[in-house]
């Protein structure tokens, strides 16, 4: 099974002002492909993995040969990350409301204090991340809602934790429109947080609750 890059829901002018055209068209067709690409490389000479979706490969890296794990662990982190980033934004106005609803709000009133908090949490784990990386916001079948980072393109669901919400830090993220100014590029991303979709993958990742 050859690994494919996956078809975006939006042009990718479909973000401005927020996210730049250029910057996505950059970030997907270069960027995200080259971890598709490199992932179907590394898994050349692995067929008893060829047939494993990428979750499975990033779920399971211990028992990937260890020659190939670096390879597996930092192109499909690329891959997968990178596939949950781009439905976790929508052009404004069609990602449902500008905030969380429902069990979601409540459950992020209940962690964080309100949203303001939760907003400022998750950006200051934003600028904390040195250097190239993710921040993530995690939800366990118990409930419970963390935020975290990673760095370079290690995922989550490599330590069976469910991301609901991924927020991208590399500078490819960023650069051609903000330059170094990565408070302003993650300041204008809430604006295009597709709140349908983290809803979603909330209510899968609380069902067996």
């Amino acid at each position: 099974m050859q690994h494919e890059l996956p078809k975006l829901k939006y042009e990718y002018n479909a973000l401005e002002p927020y996210i730049d055209a250029q910057t996505m068209e950059i970030h997907y067709a270069k960027h995200h492909q080259a971890y598709v690409n490199k992932l179907n490389e590394a898994l050349v000479d692995l067929p008893a993995w060829q047939e494993k979706s990428v979750l499975e490969l990033l779920q399971n890296l211990n028992s990937i040969p260890e020659e190939s794990r670096t390879a597996i662990r930092n192109n499909g982190g690329g891959h997968y990350n990178h596939s949950l980033f781009w439905d976790y934004m929508a052009p404004v106005g069609t990602g449902g409301s500008a905030t969380p609803q429902g069990d979601l709000m409540q459950l992020i009133c209940d962690s964080f204090v309100d949203f303001g908090s939760f907003k400022e949490k998750f950006t200051k784990t934003a600028l904390g991340r040195f250097g190239s990386g993710w921040v993530w916001l995690l939800a366990d079948p118990a409930g419970k809602l963390t935020i975290t980072s990673s760095a370079n393109q290690d995922s989550p669901v490599s330590e069976g934790l469910h991301p609901i919400l991924a927020l991208d830090v590399w500078e490819h993220a960023y650069y051609l429109k903000y330059q170094n100014r990565r408070p302003d590029y993650v300041a204008a991303w809430w604006n295009v947080v597709n709140w349908n979709k983290v809803g979603e993958d909330f209510a899968k990742a609380i069902k067996n609750k």
